[in-house]
């Protein structure tokens, strides 16, 4: 038979689609060509497949080679496919048995000596392949990495020789277990004892972290706001099975790659305020996740935020908002998770001290609007919370803070609140619709009237309407409350504070 088929795969996004390497050998001429839209990296695998196949002893068929890689309209890109390529010519040339191909699916590159180089995006192969039923065949360097699909049968293998040899079942491989840190759950990042005083923008952090809400952190510098920030992912909840594998999935696909020490640790993310546009949601000719996407299922934080060109920031209310961001090129689509936890900080002013007791400040209020302005009035209508982060007491830099707690003790509140969210609603508070806003979120009509007084005093829209409601169950979470009562919904409107006008500048 001198047609073989070998199962391998694709990347598009997150995504694995299935692709058929189809090796046919026929009578004419010698020679090699690939179909199905190859990338230059795979056109140039025949060379690289050749070198292998006769460093490793075997004959290279010399005979008209098509392969065909299907579906014909999927871009291919990459040597992921070096592997399947060489197993489909011995299978079609006889010097493999063509039925184990059947049950398993091959990626890796192929170094000329035969050796096997590691892939980007092992995971999203490993999870699709479990799906399919099939074993997974790749090259050792990612094996820790594809294991860590529950139910997924890993193969690992460093030269072309050890694949052949399990295909012709002489020399079969063994299952790859998990790797050790596969079991990792914890965190062991910075605690908020740490940081002393600051009691008010605590209580805005341990809200946010308990409704999964957006925060804006406004205050002079050296306050402590990026110490807050950085903060927040000890006290979230522990990441469930498919949160880990979603948000390490992401990983696995990017520049970076996986680490083994940020499974199952939630991301923080932390771009430098000259990220592009690019940067921040992804892109390229061949799109790749951004720092948005990163924070799958985490944190991005954003410092220094007027800092930030102003439409870079702009590309951040479409997936604020729905939770996936769409990548569109002439030639392809490609759609990333970024489900993430926005939280941001800024200075009062341009010089930084608005209201600081030391009367330091002399910037006019025209000054300070235009400095605020930087950030777009339908951004900021997108935090849930904005909060002032006031200079903390000398104090209490020269001792202790008796106050101060554990990020151990404020996360077991922050879970005990998430799960009663997931109890009745399936979801974080932040990420409740308008029906579920009704049905969970009911007020009293007194706590109506002093909402709608608010929202006409402050110029409130009608999403900042909602997030002020959802703040509010929140809250009423954090203490085991069935109702909202006007104390909860009081205190969600304290979290406003860049909504009221400037009136106060130049230190008065």
């Amino acid at each position: 038979m001198s047609l073989a088929v070998v199962y391998s795969r694709a990347q598009v996004g997150v995504h694995a689609p299935l692709v058929s390497v189809e090796v046919h050998l026929s009578n004419g001429l010698p020679g090699l060509s690939i179909v199905g839209l190859p990338e230059a990296a795979v056109k140039e695998s025949k060379d690289r497949v050749r070198g292998a196949l006769l460093n490793s002893r075997f004959e290279f068929p010399m005979r008209r080679i098509t392969i065909n890689l299907a579906p014909a309209d999927l871009p291919k890109e990459g040597g992921r496919f070096d592997l399947p390529i060489a197993l489909g010519i011995l299978a079609a040339s006889g010097q493999i048995p063509h039925e184990p191909l059947e049950q398993h699916e091959f990626t890796g590159e192929l170094a000329l000596s035969g050796a096997l180089r590691g892939i980007r995006g092992a995971l999203p192969f490993s999870l699709h392949s479990r799906d399919a039923d099939r074993a997974l065949v790749c090259p050792t360097e990612n094996g820790d990495e594809a294991a860590l699909v529950q139910g997924a049968r890993v193969l690992c293998a460093g030269h072309l020789l050890e694949v052949c040899a399990h295909v012709n079942a002489s020399q079969p491989i063994d299952p790859h277990r998990p790797p050790p840190w596969s079991a990792y759950g914890g965190d062991d990042g910075p605690d908020m004892a740490e940081v002393y005083g600051q009691q008010h923008a605590k209580r805005a952090l341990e809200i946010a972290a308990a409704g999964g809400h957006s925060l804006l952190m406004a205050g002079p510098p050296g306050t402590g706001k990026t110490m807050l920030a950085s903060r927040l992912p000890g006290i979230l909840p522990p990441m469930c099975d498919r949160e880990a594998i979603e948000s390490a999935a992401v990983a696995s696909i990017s520049n970076q790659g996986l680490r083994p020490g940020d499974w199952r640790r939630r991301p923080f993310r932390s771009p430098h305020h000259t990220a592009s546009g690019v940067a921040l949601v992804g892109g390229g000719s061949h799109p790749r996740p951004g720092e948005i996407s990163l924070a799958h299922h985490g944190v991005m934080f954003l410092d220094e935020l007027p800092e930030f060109d102003r439409r870079v920031l702009e590309v951040l209310r479409e997936p604020l908002e729905s939770g996936v961001i769409t990548i569109s090129r002439a030639a392809r689509q490609a759609e990333f998770p970024a489900r993430f936890q926005l939280i941001a900080a800024m200075n009062p002013c341009p010089c930084g001290y608005l209201g600081d007791p030391s009367g330091r400040c002399r910037c006019t209020p025209d000054q300070v609007q235009r400095y605020r302005a930087r950030v777009s009035g339908p951004l900021l209508d997108r935090f849930d919370m904005h909060v002032e982060v006031p200079r903390p007491d000398h104090g209490l830099l020269c001792g202790t803070d008796p106050a101060g707690e554990p990020s151990a003790v404020v996360r077991e509140r922050v879970v005990a609140a998430r799960e009663r969210q997931q109890r009745r609603a399936g979801r974080a508070n932040a990420q409740l619709g308008n029906r579920a806003l009704e049905q969970h979120c009911a007020l009293a009509d007194t706590d109506r009237a002093l909402l709608a007084e608010a929202i006409d005093r402050l110029g409130l829209s009608a999403r900042a309407y909602h997030r002020i409601i959802k703040v509010a169950r929140t809250i009423a979470d954090l203490s085991e409350a069935e109702a909202i009562t006007t104390a909860h919904l009081t205190e969600a409107l304290s979290y406003r504070r860049l909504d009221r006008p400037v009136v106060d500048a130049g230190g008065a």
